[in-house]
C-alpha cells in the first residue's frame, strides 16, 4: 500500500500502425493482455488507473475495464498529448502524484512499487525509473507539475519539454531489470519484451534479452 494517492494515465489510444494490430488485446502474462495486465499491477500497487481509450478500439476494451477507470479520446491521431490531456481531465483536484504510461510499456507491480517509495521519501517533481543509467517508464510526476502538464502541445515536444525543464529535480531510480526500458512499437519488439517479462517472473534476467537498440535517445523518447 502507498501513503497518498497516486493514479495513473495508461495512452492506449493509438492505432498500432507499426504493430499492426491493436496492442490493448496482445497476449501477455499469465492469460491476461497487456492492457488487462497493466491495469492489474497498477491497481496491486495502489494506483488508481485512468486508460485512455480511442473511437477504435473502446468497445473491445470497455467491457473487462470497471467504469471509472476508462475515457474516450476522440481525436487519439492528433497524437499522443491530446491523450495525455484527455486523461488529466480525469484527475481528481487533490492528488499525490500520476504516472504516465503507454500500454506497450507494462511494468510488473514491484517497479510501481518502488517508484512510489523514492517519491514519498524524496518527493521530487519527476521520479524515473533508469536501468544501467539510461532513462525508461514510466515517468511519476508529482501533483506540483500538474500546471507545467497542462500546458501540453505536439508542437513543444510533449513530455519532453517538461522533463527537460525539470532534469536538476529529476529523481532517478534504478533498477537490476532492462524490463523498465521496454517499449513495444513493433511485432519484434513485443516477441522480445514478452520474453524478458517471462524470465524476469521466472526470476531470471539474462542480459542477452535486453533490447540492443534501446540506447538513450529511444529510452528518452517522451
Amino acid at each position: 500500500m502507498n501513503d497518498g494517492s497516486y493514479y495513473a494515465i495508461v495512452l492506449a489510444a493509438g492505432r498500432s500502425t507499426r504493430m499492426r494490430q491493436c496492442k490493448t488485446e496482445l497476449p501477455w502474462l499469465n492469460g491476461t493482455t497487456l492492457l488487462s495486465y497493466q491495469v492489474g499491477q497498477l491497481l496491486l500497487a495502489n494506483i488508481q488507473p485512468i486508460v485512455v481509450l480511442g473511437p477504435q478500439n473502446c468497445d473491445q476494451c470497455i467491457p473487462y475495464l470497471h467504469v471509472n477507470q476508462w475515457v474516450i479520446n476522440p481525436f487519439p491521431d492528433s497524437g499522443k498529448v491530446s491523450s495525455i490531456l484527455v486523461g488529466l481531465q480525469c484527475l481528481p483536484k487533490t492528488f499525490t502524484g500520476v504516472v504516465i504510461s503507454a500500454v506497450d510499456q507494462p511494468r510488473p507491480v514491484r517497479i510501481y512499487r518502488s517508484l512510489i517509495g523514492i517519491h514519498s521519501r524524496f518527493a521530487r517533481p519527476i521520479t524515473v525509473p533508469t536501468y544501467r543509467g539510461k532513462w525508461g517508464h514510466p515517468l511519476l510526476f508529482s501533483s506540483c507539475v500538474m500546471p507545467l502538464l497542462q500546458t501540453l502541445t505536439e508542437e513543444t515536444l510533449g513530455l519532453r519539454r517538461i522533463v527537460k525543464r525539470l532534469s536538476p529535480y529529476v529523481q532517478p531510480v534504478e533498477f537490476d531489470t532492462p524490463t523498465v526500458l521496454m517499449d513495444l512499437n513493433t511485432p519484434e519488439e513485443y516477441q522480445k519484451g514478452l520474453l524478458l517479462a517471462l524470465n524476469e517472473a521466472n526470476r531470471k534476467l539474462p542480459s542477452d534479452t535486453t533490447d540492443r537498440k534501446a540506447d538513450p535517445e529511444h529510452c528518452q523518447r517522451f
